[in-house]
């Protein structure tokens, strides 16, 4: 089945949360932001293009550090206004701490714990 709607970026001022997964485990590496130019990036290449909310640029996963996403697969949220790319994560860090996964933190007992690198 063919669905011609596009990602809605004016909906939340012309960003949408872009969740990274790992292609092969199913494991939540992290999330970030698109806009439109940083997806038709993410298309082009075949690698993830953000837009970095910090320095307000477009962010090529790693362009820095070599730890980039190559782009297995892209989908698109019922409301059109979230995604989630399937990625192979290249150089095995995501995180800019140097983790895997930017969900390294669990709440446990009443507190926030961080997990074992």
């Amino acid at each position: 089945m063919r669905c011609e709607n596009p990602p809605d970026f004016a909906k939340r001022g012309g960003l949408i949360p872009a969740i990274a997964q790992d292609c092969e485990t199913g494991e939540v590496l992290m999330v970030a932001y698109m806009n439109e130019e940083s997806f038709a990036r993410t298309l082009e290449l075949g690698e993830a293009v953000y837009w970095s909310t910090s320095r307000r640029e477009l962010w090529r996963k790693g362009e820095t550090s070599g730890n980039s996403q190559l782009v297995r697969a892209i989908y698109l949220d019922c409301d059109g206004d979230a995604l989630l790319l399937k990625v192979a994560q290249r150089g095995g860090v995501a995180c800019h701490t140097g983790r895997r996964s930017c969900f390294f933190r669990t709440r446990a007992d009443g507190a926030w714990r961080e997990l074992e690198k």
